[in-house]
């Protein structure tokens, strides 16, 4: 593993609280200037692995380097290199949103000239100018998320850590953030991005690890991933009236594995493969075989497939993770 060529380098990460194994034996490499997604279920160990890389967690054993810095003996200058948006907005409510900035600049120790130009250079690129010298308790909750992530960019860093950072977002304020992320990593900079959100890893993240009770147990592209758990899958919702039993023999000469049916809901999905002449030949199949459909649907596995397949248990069903503060943990801090 080459800690010169990458942002971000862990080896066999363990982090105990008490009796709880949060972290256990994770390794993570991500390159500079991309975008690489840490994916798992609440309580999966994804905050405390960003909180180990930022310094604000030491590890139980294991190594981590973080800019060419190691974290454990190099804090300050991981620090340097860093900015870290976590999973709450963490804005001082009564300062204005140029006061918020400014008073970061300041823990940074830069330049004041500097922190009023970047300030507003921030302001303008995140759409808060018509806000900014208002208190930040009037802020929306997608406008205090864009200010959170403002301020952990007045540094100008060259890596940036960004824990569930649309968690609570309405779907509007979640596009804004992901257009904001799209435009950093264009621009070169290092970003690893936790998120429970499947879709989210999938539009932004160019590799993607998953992890679940602190290990991890699948790497890749999205693609690679969706590849892992089969092909193509049709699906059928069988009308009232049509037999569920029917309809699954219908479709035995052209499925690539067993197919399933859920009474609940009366579909029957199928494993196949051949593109969209397969629905031409389900519809056949299925009219011969007397059997009325309410829908009929062709799909590629997603995210969510590869989450149930890896798990056993959806992305939002996991036990809660160690407790971590809510502050801030930006860089210099």
């Amino acid at each position: 593993m080459s800690h010169s060529d990458n942002a971000i380098v862990a080896e066999e990460l363990v982090k105990h609280f008490g009796d709880v194994r949060a972290v256990d034996g994770l390794d993570l490499v991500v390159p500079y200037g991309k975008v690489v997604g840490l994916l798992g279920p609440n309580g999966a160990g994804k905050t405390t692995t960003v909180r180990i890389l930022a310094t604000l967690l030491t590890p139980t054993s294991g190594r981590a380097t973080v800019a060419g810095h190691e974290v454990t003996r190099h804090p300050d200058a991981v620090r340097r290199s860093i900015g870290l948006t976590g999973q709450y907005a963490a804005v001082d409510e009564y300062l204005t949103g140029r006061e918020n900035l400014d008073m970061v600049g300041r823990l940074y120790h830069l330049p004041k000239n500097y922190v009023a130009d970047r300030a507003q250079e921030l302001l303008e690129r995140f759409d808060l100018v018509e806000a900014a010298d208002r208190p930040a308790r009037t802020y929306s909750g997608g406008m205090r998320r864009r200010l959170d992530l403002s301020a952990s960019l007045v540094g100008n860093p060259r890596i940036l850590f960004l824990d569930e950072p649309t968690t609570g977002l309405d779907p509007r304020s979640r596009l804004q953030m992901w257009e904001v992320i799209s435009d950093l990593v264009k621009e070169g900079t290092t970003v690893l991005l936790t998120t429970q959100y499947l879709e989210e890893a999938d539009l932004l993240a160019e590799d993607i690890v998953v992890i679940d009770h602190g290990r991890v147990i699948a790497h890749g592209t999205s693609d690679v991933l969706k590849t892992s758990v089969g092909g193509d899958r049709l699906e059928i919702v069988v009308s009232p009236g049509s037999s569920l039993d029917d309809a699954v023999a219908a479709l035995v000469g052209f499925s690539d594995g067993a197919a399933t049916a859920d009474p609940d809901t009366r579909r029957v999905t199928s494993p196949v493969s051949g593109g969209s002449t397969v629905l031409v030949d389900a519809v056949r199949a299925l009219d011969t075989a007397g059997v009325k459909v309410d829908d009929l649907a062709l799909r590629r596995p997603t995210l969510d497939d590869v989450f149930l397949s890896l798990t056993g248990h959806v992305a939002e069903e996991a036990p809660a993770e160690a407790p971590t503060s809510r502050g801030r943990g930006r860089k210099g801090a």
